[in-house]
């Protein structure tokens, strides 16, 4: 199992129709690549969050079909759509050692 976890502080013109495209990319993403076990984003419920409002997880077979899902189609438009709005962003990639 491999995680990657991206969470992000917004600029306040990420409305609603954002975060509904945004929606639209996670669909795409699980539709459309392979080794996907689940993608989303969601708040950051975090008291800690230290304003990193949002997160957007991936969990997937291993860490080729991450290589595989940072450079497919959907993810990169996601990524285009979304740069001009992040404001701050942290990522975690990784998994359980054995």
């Amino acid at each position: 199992m491999f995680y990657h976890i991206v969470m992000m502080q917004f600029s306040d013109v990420a409305d609603a129709a954002f975060f509904a495209r945004v929606d639209h990319y996670c669909d795409r993403v699980r539709a459309e690549c392979a080794g996907v076990r689940d993608y989303f984003m969601a708040p950051n419920e975090a008291d800690r969050s230290d304003g990193l409002t949002h997160a957007v997880v991936l969990v997937c077979d291993d860490s080729a079909s991450h290589d595989a899902y940072q450079i497919s189609p959907a993810h990169q438009e996601m990524k285009a759509f979304m740069a001009p709005f992040i404001t701050r962003i942290v990522v975690f990639d990784g998994g359980p050692q054995a």
